[in-house]
């Protein structure tokens, strides 16, 4: 190759994509803006895995923030979030795109521990491959123009693509946005690609406490949901040296054996350890999770329950001389892992998801998770009390503390589970049956009921609905009026 095509190809040779590119609202923006519209970033590394991508990230060259504001708002909102940044969000028919002019970003510090450390350099005539340098990985470091669908690829992202593999646009990546390791194990998750080895080499070097809890959950969160496997993401977290300085409690159990007899799971390694069940229980979580159609807000609320289970063994478990040899045992490690869960929740701010009140479910299903196999082991005596104190203990959500369960014992296998087991099934089919459910557990009897019968409010109601409820839940009462009469005969035998 000569050296003017040797040059020609560092500062980005462009290449036929083979296929134009398809999405609602193109022409509209080859109108306004010609061929000075590009696509950019996943959508272009989706075009060549043929995948479809929701989000669509679009870069117009050569135009003013102002002019580019004027053209799109005669079509759609334009809201613009970074004016200093150009950037803005298009709102049209239900649709939103996030526009940006190209820029350079240079950070102020290297090895920075903040995502506002950097000076943004917002230029509309600076040159396409200027832009895609900035970027995170190559596969990311594509645009696609929209009159005849060319590729920009100056980092060789469709090669990378092809190869399945992660690797970085240049060695900055890392100490200038350390987010990115994070966004690294995501990646390598969500499209299944490999990580670059040099990568683990430099992750490894960033301190990355200093990242927002927003951003690192929102990483996070995605390996859980949009991963068919979350354990690869969360084995790359591991690997890439996240989970040692972000979440310690999940660093301890990788240290924490299991009796073999009782987990025959391993590691790579052969090592039978917590963090290996854990990892196997993830996954089955998130194709059972499948299984019982769970929203998004109870489908996280079950994953991070799987994460979080058993990271109570880090303090509980011991050896112990049992049926003739010593074992590995872990008394009490759910009740350790609850409170580990509610500390970890709240360090993260982790509260609610698509609506669902996550805080707040996921540490009684961890608290829990051992009753449901109980039900059953001892189904031939078990009444309806206990399942209706189940029921109330996870606030109603009796399929999420069955798919835990059932994700549990199918973390000692490492074949996905196809259905729910005879397990599962008879648990769902049981409170069916004794028609339990999130309606049926409700307080009968409320505090208002209770002044309507003269009563003070102070601790003493507080008291006695306390104990009205459990009554309800042993089937002493199952309307409101025979509550009632109960209550009337508790105030009488405390006169008394």
């Amino acid at each position: 190759m000569s050296k003017k095509g040797t040059e020609a190809k560092k500062r980005g040779r462009r290449i036929t994509a083979g296929r134009r590119p398809d999405f609602p609202h193109r022409n509209l923006f080859i109108d306004l803006f010609g061929g000075d519209v590009y696509a950019v970033g996943g959508y272009i590394r989706d075009l060549f895995r043929g995948a479809e991508t929701p989000e669509i990230d679009i870069l117009i060259a050569r135009r003013r923030l102002e002019d580019i504001i004027a053209g799109l708002e005669k079509h759609g909102r334009v809201d613009v979030v970074g004016r200093s940044f150009g950037i803005i969000k298009f709102a049209i028919e239900g649709r939103t795109y996030d526009i940006a002019l190209p820029r350079r970003d240079t950070a102020l510090k290297m090895n920075t521990r903040s995502h506002k450390d950097f000076l943004i350099d917002s230029d509309p005539f600076m040159p396409i491959e200027a832009d895609l340098k900035r970027r995170d990985f190559t596969i990311n470091s594509m645009a696609l123009r929209l009159t005849d669908g060319q590729i920009i690829d100056p980092f060789g992202g469709q090669k990378d693509t092809a190869a399945r593999l992660i690797r970085t646009t240049n060695p900055r990546a890392f100490p200038e946005d350390p987010l990115r390791v994070l966004r690294a194990a995501r990646l390598a998750s969500v499209l299944d690609f490999r990580i670059d080895k040099a990568i683990y080499e430099a992750a490894r070097k960033i301190d990355l406490t200093g990242l927002s809890v927003e951003r690192t959950n929102d990483e996070l969160f995605k390996i859980m949901l949009q991963s068919k496997r979350p354990s690869r993401g969360l084995r790359e977290l591991f690997k890439l040296g996240v989970i040692g300085q972000l979440y310690p409690e999940l660093s301890a159990i990788t240290l924490v054996i299991q009796d073999s007899t009782f987990h025959p799971e391993a590691d790579e390694q052969g090592h039978h350890t917590v963090w290996a069940h854990t990892l196997l229980t993830v996954d089955q979580a998130a194709i059972i999770s499948t299984l019982m159609s769970f929203d998004q807000g109870r489908r996280l609320a079950l994953l991070l329950a799987a994460l979080y289970h058993d990271i109570g063994k880090a303090k509980a478990t011991r050896w112990d001389f049992k049926h003739g040899r010593m074992t590995v045992t872990s008394n009490g490690h759910d009740i350790q892992s609850e409170k580990m869960t509610r500390k970890i929740f709240e360090r993260q701010r982790i509260y609610s998801w698509h609506g669902y009140d996550v805080a707040t479910v996921t540490p009684l299903l961890i608290r829990t998770h051992h009753r449901a196999s109980e039900l059953w082991l001892n189904r031939n005596e078990v009444t309806k009390r206990a399942f209706n104190r189940l029921a109330a203990e996870v606030r109603g959500e009796i399929g999420l503390v069955v798919g835990l369960d059932a994700a549990d014992r199918a973390g000692r296998k490492r074949r996905p589970v196809q259905t729910l087991d005879r397990q599962a099934r008879w648990l769902l089919g049981k409170f069916e049956e004794l028609r339990i459910n999130i309606e049926t557990i409700k307080p009968l009897v409320m505090g208002r009921h209770l002044i309507e019968l003269g009563m003070v409010p102070g601790p003493d109601m507080g008291k006695l609905l306390k104990k009205l409820y459990r009554l309800q839940l042993d089937g002493i009462f199952e309307t409101k009026a025979e509550g009632l009469k109960e209550a009337k005969k508790l105030r009488q035998r405390v006169r008394k």
